[in-house]
């Protein structure tokens, strides 16, 4: 709205036009305390336990197709049941909710980003909202997550992204399986960003001072924390 209004006043100013064509219209107020959303711990529970029976559908499909090629003597496709993951759907969900890092800075990680040694996770500037880099650190769930999907992805160079999509680029979206896993496990009214609230609101909870919370989310302001 206000880059609108902003860009015809600045018409006008510069004779593009000969007067504002909305000089009356108003922004509309919105409720700038409305809840935020965030995971129960039964929600959570719940959550894993569709992400664990998607793997396991997918894991019998494989099994399934597996079978139908063996019959026909083709070549058998990697076998699920020997990793840690189906595919970059569960890792994801994982990391997110336990670093904070925005659906889009998770799609644009690359692994010389990530410090499995030292338990830390660098978003780089060039993929952060703020433009800014910052350092989160990786709690045992998270740094297992990454350990098993590095396993699951084999040798990779340093530049490689984490969670490539098709022909190596980066993910643009995990809609349509994230809003099954919701749906299977019956939560409503909950976006993938509210996996950066439930990390957020947890530290919280735990006691973490605003400004150390406001840095792991590679906020701004305190404002936009709080």
């Amino acid at each position: 709205f206000d880059d609108l209004t902003s860009a015809l006043s600045k018409a006008v100013s510069w004779g593009y036009l000969d007067a504002h064509p909305f000089p009356d219209v108003k922004r509309i107020r919105t409720d700038e305390a409305a809840t935020v959303r965030f995971l129960s711990d039964e929600e959570e529970k719940a959550m894993f336990a569709a992400l664990d029976a998607r793997e396991e559908r997918m894991r019998q499909e494989r099994d399934s197709a597996n079978a139908w090629r063996r019959e026909r003597g083709y070549e058998l496709l990697p076998d699920l049941r020997k990793s840690p993951f189906a595919d970059h759907l569960k890792p994801l969900v994982v990391l997110s909710l336990h670093t904070g890092i925005r659906r889009g800075e998770a799609f644009h990680l690359r692994w010389n980003d990530v410090a499995l040694q030292r338990a830390l996770l660098t978003v780089r500037g060039s993929s952060a909202k703020s433009a800014q880099t910052r350092h989160v650190p990786l709690n045992q769930a998270a740094l297992e997550a990454l350990r098993l999907w590095r396993g699951f992805r084999g040798d990779s160079c340093p530049d490689e992204l984490v969670f490539p999509g098709q022909h190596g680029r980066p993910l643009t979206n995990v809609r349509r399986s994230w809003e099954g896993v919701l749906k299977v496990a019956g939560i409503g009214s909950f976006r993938w960003h509210d996996l950066r609230h439930t990390f957020a609101s947890r530290l919280v909870m735990a006691g973490v001072d605003l400004n150390t919370v406001r840095e792991l989310l590679g906020h701004s302001t305190i404002a936009m924390t709080l």
